[in-house]
């Protein structure tokens, strides 16, 4: 006849084989990622395709030196990608895809503003950094606490550019167009505000919708009436290569100006010699001759066969910021985010970044011109 096992015999079995299974399997112990995950949201598809995908490049470049390195303490970045398509339902999904992954530490954008607040309460509850390179709405970064920008907002660069106009250029009579979305709204907002300051007269205001179509002849028509010697462009690139070529097109003699929001080389080849004399404020001039500029300048054309563009520049530093949060020992979202908060005078290719108690930073803006196809710095 077979013994029974008493009952603490068998307690003690039931205790080893679950040691067993335990050490076999690794439970009981939390293995360590041997990667860092950042997420990037940009429109990758859609009329912004181009700026997400400078905002990919200038990601992965940064990703691509630390990884050459040896990574972070040990452990490689790698970069997962979310197409918002610039668009503020799909910025949301993404939110809580990036949210829900344990494995992502921060996230990097999204490009336009709407797409940007359109996530940001998801990334606020999931206490997850998003650091975006180019939202200039001011509300943004009030969404909460987890909420970066490294761009000066459009309460520093519409006045900057009102300054650029009116005081500098000397206009007097101004026109302004602009994109009817959230961005839109606030950065025509600020210039015309200083520039009234300052004494010009805003002589026609005229709003868009982004999905009116591109034809901007009765637009053209009303501004045109007015006589002003100044329209300001409240556009991406885009728009403002087309809005250009039809003020041409209308025999129509006027200065143009517009935010950093259309410095690409997209516009020039858009817009061609419809865009010469036009006036901008900018973040970042590639013929900067800072070592760390250039630097960057060179290992960008290597990679990517052209020059960066502003965009490229700001992704390029948010993505560096990030991984200097993480070299000083950020093990997870929230020291990320801490670490994020306390960085101060962080020498990017787009200047000195130091985070205000708003997690918002200022910056020298740089002015340009178009002249016979190229921009180039205007004083």
């Amino acid at each position: 006849m077979l013994k029974l096992f008493s009952k603490k015999t068998m307690s003690l079995l039931a205790i080893s084989l679950v040691l067993v299974f335990a050490v076999g399997c690794g439970g009981g112990q939390t293995t360590a990622p041997k990667e860092i995950t950042l997420g990037l949201t940009a429109p990758m598809t859609g009329d912004y395709a181009e700026y997400g995908n400078v905002f990919k490049n200038a990601a992965e470049l940064a990703i691509e030196k630390i990884n050459a390195q040896g990574g972070v303490n040990g452990k490689k970045l790698k970069l997962v990608v979310g197409d918002s398509k610039a668009d503020p339902k799909e910025a949301a999904n993404i939110a809580q895809k990036f949210v829900s992954d344990a494995n992502v530490m921060a996230v990097i954008g999204d490009f336009t503003s709407t797409a940007a607040l359109a996530g940001a309460p998801i990334y606020q509850k999931g206490g997850l950094v998003q650091l975006s390179p180019t939202s200039s709405h001011p509300d943004f970064t009030k969404q909460g606490t987890f909420m970066f920008r490294n761009i000066a907002s459009q309460a520093v660069e519409g006045p900057a550019l009102a300054d650029y106009a009116v005081r500098d250029l000397n206009k007097k009579k101004v026109a302004i167009v602009y994109i009817k979305n959230d961005w839109g709204i606030v950065a025509h907002e600020h210039f015309m505000k200083r520039a009234q300051a300052l004494g010009a007269e805003i002589v026609a205001v005229e709003p868009y919708l982004p999905e009116q179509g591109k034809d901007y002849s009765a637009i053209i028509t009303k501004i045109k009436e007015k006589n002003p010697d100044l329209i300001y462009m409240g556009m991406m690139y885009t728009d403002g290569a087309l809005f250009a070529q039809q003020v041409k097109k209308a025999n129509f003699n006027v200065d143009l100006c517009g935010t950093g929001a259309l410095y690409s080389s997209e516009l020039l080849k858009l817009g061609g010699s419809a865009v010469d004399g036009l006036y901008l404020t900018v973040s970042f001039f590639p013929e900067d001759p800072n070592p760390a500029v250039q630097d960057f300048v060179k290992s960008y054309e290597v990679k990517f066969g052209k020059l960066p563009t502003q965009f490229a520049a700001q992704a390029y530093d948010a993505t560096n910021l990030i991984i200097e949060a993480l070299k000083k020992g950020a093990t997870d979202r929230k020291s990320l985010r801490d670490n994020l908060a306390a960085i101060k005078d962080f020498p990017g290719v787009t200047g000195k970044t130091t985070f205000d108690e708003n997690r918002d930073v200022n910056k020298t803006l740089s002015r340009l011109v178009v002249k016979d196809g190229k921009y180039i710095p205007h004083r």
